[in-house]
């Protein structure tokens, strides 16, 4: 088993996780496919007996940058730069996100970086209900440089 997938599957033992019941269920071996799942309980709903939307944005926050630290290896700087997130519908049951990393798109955003020397990637999550519905949107916006990579400085005479 990898250090990376070790890592995500240890996760339900931090904080953040551990008090929102947020549990990483599956990790593929590459690290390219990730499932989060959170239940429903009275530590983790709101006033109107839903999901409280700050868990909501948990399940999706580490992960597209946790995968890629993985994938990319130690030639790229890589952190999370922003996030929004759309609530669509009351989180009334179990929820769950799945987090994917395809070849293609992998080859994609290192071909662009190496490139430019730096880009920021978007990605979309969707947290989606046991039955399918889709309770919130969350886009993630990761920032990706080479280590190597070396702004242009502008010369002021």
């Amino acid at each position: 088993m990898s250090k990376m997938k070790q890592t995500l599957r240890m996760m339900r033992w931090w904080p953040p996780f551990l008090g929102a019941g947020i549990r990483v269920i599956s990790v593929d071996d590459q690290v390219r496919k990730v499932v989060v799942r959170m239940r429903l309980s009275w530590w983790n709903r709101n006033i109107v007996k839903v999901h409280f939307g700050g868990s909501l944005y948990a399940m999706t926050d580490p992960f597209y940058m946790l995968m890629l630290i993985h994938n990319l290896g130690k030639d790229y700087v890589i952190w999370d730069k922003a996030a929004e997130i759309r609530f669509l519908k009351p989180g009334k049951s179990t929820v769950f996100a799945e987090f994917f990393l395809t070849e293609e798109r992998l080859s994609e955003i290192k071909m662009q970086v190496d490139e430019l020397g730096k880009k920021d990637v978007s990605f979309i999550v969707l947290v989606k209900a046991d039955t399918g519905e889709v309770v919130a949107e969350v886009k993630k916006v990761i920032y990706i440089r080479r280590k190597d990579y070396q702004p242009k400085r502008i010369q002021v005479k």
